[in-house]
Order: C-alpha cells, then sequence, then structure tokens
C-alpha cells in the first residue's frame, strides 16, 4: 500500500513538472523543473528494484545534461519575447499535433488495459546482480546503439560548446602556447625599493 501510494506520488509530481516545463515562461524555470521531474523519474526506477537505473538517470540527466542545459540557457542572449510573438499563429497546428499525440497516448492505454495479462517474470540467473546483467545485455545485443548514443552526446556538447563560445573584446583569454613558451625572465620582475617607498 505504501508502495502505491508513493508511486502515485511521483507520478503526480512528474506530470506537474512536466506541464511546467512547457508553460513556464522563465527558462531557467523551465530546466529546474526538468531537473524535478528527472529526480521524481529516478525514484520510479526505485520503487521498481531498478537502482542502477536510478542512479544513471540522476548522474547523467541531473548531473550532467541537465546542468548543461542551465548554463547554455544562462550564457545565451536570445530575446525569448520575440520567440513568443508567434505562438497565436502555431497555436492551430500544435493544438492539432497535441490532440493527436493524446489520441494516440488513449488507443495505447486501451490496447494494454484489454491485453492479456502476461505470465510471471522468468527470474534472473542466480548470483548474477541487476547491474550486471544490465551490463551483458547494453554491451553484449544493444552495442551499436549504445555507441550511436554516445556519439550524439558527443556532438551536442561540442554543438554547446560552439554556440557558448563567443569572443568577447576586452576579455582575457588564456593562451596556452605563449604559457608552454614563457621563461623565466619574462615571469619574474626585480624591483629595488627604497626605505619607505612602496610599489605602485
Amino acid at each position: 500500500m505504501l508502495q502505491t501510494i508513493a508511486f502515485y506520488v511521483f507520478a503526480a509530481v512528474i506530470i506537474f513538472s512536466a506541464l511546467m516545463v512547457i508553460s513556464s515562461r522563465n527558462p531557467v524555470h523551465s530546466v529546474l523543473f526538468l531537473i524535478l521531474a528527472f529526480l521524481n523519474a529516478a525514484a520510479l526506477f526505485i520503487l521498481l528494484g531498478a537502482e542502477f537505473l536510478a542512479w544513471i538517470l540522476v548522474v547523467v540527466y541531473v548531473g550532467a545534461v541537465a546542468v548543461l542545459f542551465l548554463f547554455v540557457v544562462m550564457m545565451l542572449d536570445i530575446d525569448f519575447a520575440s520567440l513568443r510573438a508567434g505562438f497565436m499563429q502555431y497555436l492551430p497546428i500544435g493544438a492539432i499535433i497535441g490532440l493527436a499525440i493524446v489520441s494516440e497516448l488513449i488507443l495505447a492505454y486501451l490496447g494494454w488495459a484489454t491485453a492479456t495479462p502476461p505470465g510471471p517474470p522468468s527470474a534472473t540467473t542466480p548470483g548474477v546482480s541487476n547491474t550486471e546483467a544490465l551490463g551483458r545485455i547494453l554491451y553484449t545485443d544493444y552495442i551499436f546503439y549504445f555507441q550511436t548514443a554516445g556519439l550524439i552526446l558527443l556532438v551536442a556538447m561540442i554543438g554547446a560548446i560552439v554556440l557558448t563560445l563567443r569572443h568577447r573584446v576586452g576579455v582575457k583569454r588564456q593562451s596556452i602556447a605563449r604559457q608552454v613558451r614563457r621563461v623565466p625572465a619574462e615571469a619574474i620582475e626585480i624591483l629595488e625599493v627604497k626605505p619607505g617607498q612602496g610599489v605602485t
């Protein structure tokens, strides 16, 4: 009974967070609600007994992807008022697409509700933990998809760096080649200070 109550609480918070992600006017608040949705999804994974997936969700999505979104949103100078200016123009198309998605979800739920319930789940190999079983499947049967997901994340990371890298006038930038070529004569300056005088 307690697990059922926890499931409905976490699911309700996820739905509320998802609605706030798309309806919040401030993009920073949207990213924070996205982090809240990820944390509650991790809690649902814990209720299902998949602790490894829960921690991966927290470490990868909350600790990396969502924080990256937050930094990109805060660093880009985007005029969100101009982006929202054409909201009413595209509202009919968005409403049609939304109704199509809702109807598909209803059909999927009806198909799931009328389907024959499956038998009891098969037990895993004795002595094999949840993480080890997942690793065996991930790195054997789904290795191509795993590597593809890694490449997509690499492209996304490079894109975020390119979008946020700007050469501003008057901002000091690090020159690694100049630092490596530096000699002690350039790094140290010896001044003779007489008593009672200071260095300005």
